[in-house]
């Protein structure tokens, strides 16, 4: 393989050649997608900047649809709905009301939730999206090799549209690039508090929005109704349907553990044999900065999320007056359900119901296996479709200083500079997507990069300093714990760019970790404690099920292939000149140890054993709080609630906490000696 550098615009974009038999993703024996970077990415708002977005907006729009699928209106859409099989059956399970009473009460839930597609409102969202983003992004820049081949997926097959999910911006960019190009709008998955919002509302759902509730719990007629609704858009194939798989937009901007309810619905029909196949596009949105950078960290430290209003987007109309920097939008090669599940499921169950009796039937624990495999396969061919930014690679560097030279003394510029050149070439020869000016010096790539994040970071006297947000004026001093809160929700700001990048690194920082805990060479010691690592940061990180042994065998190659570690049939063994290589791939995961550490530390001392998710949450957040002030740790990732959630349930994974079953109040009880277990396994990682 031979790197290139092929120039679009004002971008360098590192490629690997590829011969044009290798174009296509393919996927391998194992299910592991094989990557293809020889991808032409365009800027579609330079085109943009130079004509009338009038004129663009009221241009001809001429899709070419699914051609096994027929023009529906939603109107038609719900009359589907509301007399199939399926909806039917629970109707007439439900009791304590009439017939007529739980039909009416379907018929709401769907006006409600169903979208009123019109040609004039995208129009609308085309005039208005043009004339923001010209202002918020300097680019968007889109992969049209991948474009042109989602046109032809789009004629053949019901195409599933999934995008990862970082910013409210993610929808609004897919449809305005569908729009720009010619391709059937999308009906999109949203939640419904966007219904609430006066006119917003209103002009999102005739864009193509239906709404979900947040909280459906046992509500049997809405799930029948909301999976009903979606499977019907599945089948008939008038539009594409798009939804986060990650289910909720990420506050900390790496891959959420898929949720699999809309998996399913949309994978029924296929199951069922309703449609032959089914196409899933991964798409890739990276953004140099995200709008709710500041929102984002305020949420992970306990502050309530605002609620969506209109007038609260009024109110956020101030971003306007600030740069974000490029946007990329990849979509990923087209991945067909029936190529991916031939010889993992056995559809023969689904046989024994007639097709002319759509009744609701509980998935078999095959069939949940496959769905969850499937789902991780996408957010991974998610992160591998990203596009990494310098930003990306400095705050992974900021981040493992300690905190005194952030706030106090400053990261010494040139330093700083010539370590993210070296992480470049290691980034380079992992074989990421690495966007690099090519037109400009690297010290400038790097400059313009911190202007672009000056609400986080500054530059004085060459020296690279943490900017903690201002409290308000207050006549008494502001108390430890607010100074420490304002520390953190800069580090979490960082954090969440380093996270941009972490799905490069995950691997062979595990394999760091094992061999800086283990002290062993052996392959088979390694791969356990590896294995055990994965199990405990499963989900922290996307680990495709089944995969730990290639996930392994990745992350010798990449090591080896940097010069870090020798490999032979039993042996993993540092080179010489590997320790810096490990030591930044171990300091990448040191802060997920140290932030476990305190929820471990923090159930230890639970008295008595059983504990409520209220209580969980303050009890880990104030141990983190006085930890930090006497300085036994320097962590401030260890306040995110985040990661505070999923060290509960990694735990619930591995078995030391318990969630009962009886319980009305989500309570947990813990079993202290598993606990101190799994702390007394991870406690070498200091030495």
């Amino acid at each position: 393989m031979i790197l290139k550098l092929r120039v679009r615009g004002p971008l360098l974009f590192y490629k690997t050649k590829t011969t044009k038999a290798s174009r296509a993703l393919q996927f391998s024996s194992s299910g592991r997608p094989d990557w293809n970077h020889d991808e032409e990415f365009v800027d579609i708002l330079e085109d943009r900047r130079h004509s009338s977005d009038l004129g663009h907006a009221l241009r001809t729009f001429n899709p070419q649809p699914y051609q096994g699928g027929q023009p529906c209106s939603a109107a038609e859409l719900t009359k589907t709905v509301l007399e199939s099989q399926h909806l039917c059956y629970v109707i007439a399970l439900e009791t304590g009301s009439s017939i007529e009473e739980v039909t009416e009460e379907a018929r709401r839930t769907l006006d409600e939730m169903s979208q009123n597609l019109q040609l004039g409102f995208i129009r609308l969202m085309s005039f208005t999206l043009t004339k923001v983003f010209k202002k918020l992004f300097s680019s968007i820049f889109v992969n049209m090799d991948t474009l042109s081949t989602l046109q032809q997926s789009i004629q053949q097959t019901p195409v599933i549209l999934m995008p990862n999910h970082r910013s409210y911006v993610d929808f609004l960019v897919i449809s305005y690039i569908m729009f720009s190009y010619d391709l059937p709008i999308p009906v999109i998955a949203a939640g419904i508090p966007l219904a609430g919002m006066k006119m917003v509302g209103e002009i999102l759902r005739r864009s193509g929005a239906f709404f979900i509730r947040r909280a459906i719990g046992s509500d049997k007629l809405y799930w029948a109704v909301l999976s009903e609704y979606v499977k019907t858009i599945v089948r008939k194939g008038h539009a594409p349907l798009e939804f986060y798989v990650e289910g909720l937009r990420s506050r900390t901007l790496k891959s959420i553990t898929p949720k699999l309810g809309m998996m399913h619905m949309v994978l029924e029909p296929y199951l069922k044999g309703q449609v032959f196949d089914i196409t899933l596009v991964p798409v890739s949105i990276s953004y140099d900065r995200v709008l709710e950078e500041s929102l984002l960290s305020h949420e992970l430290l306990g502050v309530p999320k605002p609620k969506e209003s209109t007038t609260g987007l009024l109110k956020a109309s101030s971003v306007l007056q600030d740069s974000y920097g490029a946007m990329h939008v990849n979509f990923g090669h087209p991945l067909s359900v029936r190529e991916l599940l031939k010889g993992k499921i056995n559809r023969c169950q689904y046989n024994f119901v007639p097709r002319s009796k759509d009744l609701p039937q509980k998935p078999s624990a095959e069939v949940q296996a496959c769905v969850s495999w499937l789902a991780h396969v996408v957010v991974g061919t998610q992160e591998q479709g990203s596009v990494i930014s310098p930003w990306s690679l400095m705050t992974c560097l900021l981040l493992q200083a300690p905190i005194t030279v952030l706030t106090v003394e400053g990261f010494p510029w040139h330093q700083l500079t010539e370590k993210t050149l070296w992480l470049k070439r290691l980034v380079l020869n992992y074989g990421v997507r690495l966007n690099w000016s090519g037109q400009t010096s690297d010290s400038d790539v790097m400059s313009s990069s911190l202007t672009l994040h000056r609400s986080v970071v500054q530059r004085k006297a060459d020296r690279v300093y943490l900017v903690r947000e201002k409290n308000e004026p207050r006549r008494r001093p502001v108390s430890e714990e607010a100074s420490v809160t304002a520390t953190a929700k800069s580090v979490l700001m960082l954090a969440a760019y380093r996270n941009q990048s972490m799905h490069v690194f995950v691997r062979p920082a595990l394999l760091a970790v094992a061999l800086n805990i283990t002290r062993s060479t052996q392959k088979n010691e390694l791969f356990a404690f590896f294995c055990f690592l994965q199990s405990l940061f499963s989900y922290e990180f996307i680990f495709i099920p089944g995969m730990q042994f290639e996930d392994f065998e990745d992350a010798c190659l990449l090591l080896k292939k940097c010069g870090a570690i020798r490999i032979n049939s039993d042996e993993v063994i540092v080179s010489d000149s590997g320790q810096e290589i490990l030591s930044f791939h171990q300091s990448l995961i040191q802060p997920f140890i140290d932030s476990y550490q305190v929820t471990f530390s923090s159930l230890s001392e639970q008295e008595p054993d059983v504990f409520t998710d209220k209580q969980f949450l303050p009890a880990v957040r104030n141990l983190a709080t006085r930890l930090l002030l006497s300085g036994e740790i320097h962590t401030y990732e260890a306040l995110s609630s985040d990661t505070q959630k999923n060290s509960l349930s990694a735990l619930q994974r591995l078995e030391a906490v318990r969630k009962l079953r009886a319980s009305e109040n989500s309570e947990y009880k813990v079993d202290k000696a598993a606990v101190k277990h799994l702390a007394d396994r991870l406690c070498k990682s200091h030495q």
